[in-house]
């Protein structure tokens, strides 16, 4: 089975930050996300592996 997509607010939940900062993300350091339409769409294995990489923690 397959891991669900989330939503831009509800990746923001998970990781306990603003859905600015989810965007901010995206656009200066590289957050993997897909663009599904208008929508922002995530897979928490790819945003966990970001996270233990240290991509969130790097200065712009």
């Amino acid at each position: 089975m397959s891991e669900p997509w989330l939503s831009a607010d509800d990746i923001a939940d998970y990781l306990g930050v603003t859905k600015d900062t989810i965007y901010a993300w995206i656009a200066d350091k590289g957050m993997p996300a897909h663009k599904v339409g208008r929508l922002w769409k995530f897979q928490t294995r790819e945003v966990d592996d970001w996270v233990r990489r240290g991509d969130a923690a790097t200065p712009n």
